[in-house]
C-alpha cells in the first residue's frame, strides 16, 4: 500500500518540491532559455523540453542569487566555498586604522631606483627610458639556474629544485604616476610591454608558466611607488594557475565548452555584477568573489594568453584597465591598493582550448579608505568569508565615476 501511495503522489511532486506553480516555472523557463550558458539550453520552447526539477533549479537560480542572510558560495575556478555574511556589515569598527599617505610624489625622485638614469639597489645604472622599462629583478626570488636537487624521504617530506627569472617592469618615466592617472595610450603600451615580456619568456625552454603581477600600495606591500609590476618565469606551474586550468579543463571535457565562456554568459544577462564592459571585455565582481571590491576581467573573445590578443582587443584592454582603476580610486578619493595578476595557459606550445585568459585583481580596502579586510582566523582555519555581497560590491563601483577625481582626464573614454 505504501508503494501505491507514492506512485500516485507522483503526479504533484512538482509543487512538492518547488514553492512555486508548474505552469510558472515553464513559462519563466522559456524566458531564461535564450539567456542560459550554452550547455543549458534546451534548443525547443515547449512543455517537454526541460525536465520539471530543472526549472526548478532555474528558477531557483534566479531568485537566490541576492540574499539578505548568511550564505555560501561556490567557486568553480577553485573548487571551494566562500561564505557570505551581509549582515555583519553593521557591526561597529574599533580595529586597526589605516594611515592615508598624502598622493604627492614629484614627477622624478633622485632616490628612487626605478627612476630614469638613476643608479638601482644592486649597482647598475638605469637608461634615460621615456617609456616603459623592464630589467632583471636585482633580488630575484628563484634564479636561472637550479642551485638544489630533487628531496623526498617519504611521501610526507619532499621537495623540488626551482628555477627560472624574474622580471620588474616599469610603467612609466614619471614617478608620480599609476594606472588610474595615465592615459589609455600609456596604458596601452604597458599591454603592449606585457605581451612582449610572456614571448621572450615563454620561449625559454626551462619556463612553464609566466606569471604577471602588481602589487599596488603600501598596505599590499609595494616596495616602490614608482609604477611598475613583476614578471615571475618558473619552471612549474604555480598552484594557483594550475587549479584553475585543471578546473576548465575538467569543465570542458564535461561540456564542451570553456567555463569562463559559459560564466560570462550567465553574468551578462544577469547584469548586477557587471562593472564595465567594451566591445571585447568585461569588468566585474565575480559571484564567489573573497576581497570586498574584487575583480575579473574577462575577455569576450576565448584566447588562452595575451600573447593571442589582436590589436583592436589590447587597445580596449588599455580602455578597461583606465575605467575600473579610475572607479578604484573614485569609491574612497583614494590612491586605492590592490594585488593584480593575470592567469592563462602555460607556455608549452600546446594549444589550450578549455583555457581563457583573465586577470584578477584583490583589493583589501573594506568600508572606507582607513578600514580595510584582515583574512584571518575562520578566514585562515575553515574557508574565505565575506560581508559586502558582490552585488552590493558592483553596485558601489557602478555608481562612481570613471573620471578620476583628482583630474579629469580626457583620455578615459565616457562611461559604458
Amino acid at each position: 500500500m505504501p508503494i501505491e501511495r507514492k506512485k500516485q503522489k507522483k503526479k504533484s511532486d512538482l509543487s512538492d518540491t518547488c514553492p512555486c506553480i508548474e505552469a510558472e516555472i515553464l513559462a519563466l523557463s522559456k524566458i531564461l532559455n535564450s539567456n542560459l550558458p550554452r550547455k543549458f539550453r534546451t534548443g525547443k520552447q515547449s512543455d517537454q523540453a526541460v525536465h520539471p526539477r530543472s526549472r526548478c533549479a532555474i528558477h531557483n537560480e534566479k531568485v537566490t542569487l541576492r540574499q539578505a542572510g548568511p550564505h555560501r558560495r561556490y567557486n568553480p575556478l577553485l573548487s571551494e566555498w566562500v561564505l557570505t555574511s551581509p549582515a555583519r556589515l553593521e557591526r561597529p569598527w574599533r580595529g586597526q586604522m589605516e594611515t592615508v599617505a598624502a598622493v604627492e610624489r614629484p614627477q622624478y625622485d633622485p632616490e628612487c631606483y626605478l627612476c630614469p638614469g638613476n643608479t638601482r639597489a644592486g649597482g647598475v645604472r638605469n637608461p634615460k627610458y621615456s617609456d616603459t622599462f623592464a630589467f632583471d629583478n636585482d633580488f630575484p626570488a628563484i634564479e636561472p639556474t637550479a642551485k638544489t636537487a630533487f628531496l623526498e624521504r617519504s611521501e610526507l617530506l619532499k621537495s623540488q629544485p626551482e628555477s627560472g627569472i624574474c622580471r620588474v617592469l616599469c610603467f612609466s618615466p614619471r614617478h608620480d604616476l599609476w594606472l588610474a592617472r595615465m592615459s589609455e595610450t600609456e596604458i596601452a603600451s604597458v599591454v603592449n610591454s606585457w605581451i612582449s615580456e610572456l614571448t621572450d619568456c615563454g620561449k625559454r625552454r626551462d619556463v612553464q608558466y609566466v606569471q604577471i603581477f602588481e602589487n599596488h600600495g603600501e598596505v599590499m606591500g609595494c616596495s616602490n611607488p614608482h609604477p611598475h609590476c613583476q614578471i615571475w618565469a618558473v619552471s612549474h606551474v604555480p598552484t594557483i594557475p594550475a587549479r584553475k586550468i585543471s578546473a576548465q579543463q575538467t569543465y570542458f571535457k564535461q561540456h564542451g565548452s570553456d567555463l569562463l565562456g559559459d560564466y560570462l554568459d550567465v553574468e551578462l544577462s544577469e547584469v548586477e555584477r557587471i562593472v564595465y564592459t567594451n566591445d571585447d571585455w568585461v569588468a566585474l565582481v565575480p559571484f564567489w568573489a573573497v576581497w570586498p571590491y574584487e575583480l575579473m576581467v574577462i575577455p569576450k573573445r576565448r584566447v588562452a594568453a595575451l600573447t593571442d590578443l589582436n590589436e583592436i582587443e589590447r587597445k580596449n584592454l588599455a580602455s578597461l584597465i583606465a575605467n575600473v582603476t579610475v572607479r578604484y580610486d573614485n569609491l574612497f578619493q583614494c590612491e586605492f591598493p590592490y594585488s593584480m595578476g593575470w592567469h592563462g595557459c602555460p607556455t608549452d606550445g600546446n594549444q589550450h582550448p578549455a583555457v581563457r585568459v583573465h586577470a584578477v585583481y584583490h583589493p583589501p580596502l573594506l568600508r572606507s579608505q582607513t578600514i580595510r579586510k584582515f583574512l584571518v582566523g575562520y578566514e585562515l582555519t575553515a574557508e574565505p568569508q565575506r560581508d559586502l555581497t558582490a552585488e552590493m560590491a558592483a553596485e558601489q563601483l557602478r555608481a562612481v565615476s570613471g573620471q578620476h577625481y583628482l583630474i579629469s582626464n580626457p583620455n578615459i573614454t565616457a562611461d559604458q
